[in-house]
Parts: structure tokens; sequence; C-alpha cells
């Protein structure tokens, strides 16, 4: 039984999934963030370029 509970103290194969999911959640927040940026900024430039048609009335 000692052998068993000092065997799963030294096991950290859980710890380290949980430190790749973490890496993993952390890339996919950056990722989220940048693609609302993009979206927000390409979506003004479109409003825009819809304001300039509209203008010259093509």
């Amino acid at each position: 039984m000692k052998n068993l509970v000092k065997r799963f103290a030294k096991d950290e194969s859980g710890a380290t999934a949980i430190e790749y999911g973490l890496i993993a959640a952390g890339i996919a927040v950056a990722i989220i963030a940048i693609v609302q940026s993009l979206g927000t900024t390409l979506n003004t430039q479109f409003d825009k370029v819809q304001k300039g048609i509209a203008n010259t009335g093509g």
C-alpha cells in the first residue's frame, strides 16, 4: 500500500495534462481576441466602402 501511495505522489502526468490544457486555453483566448479585433477593423473598413459607394451614387 505504501508503494502505491509513493508511486501516486510521484506521478506528474495529470499535472502535465493540466499545464497543457492551460496553455491551450491561453492560446485560444489570444486567438479569439485577435479575431475579434480583426473583425471589428474589417467591419469598419466595409462601412467606409459602403458609405463611399452610397455617396457616389453607384
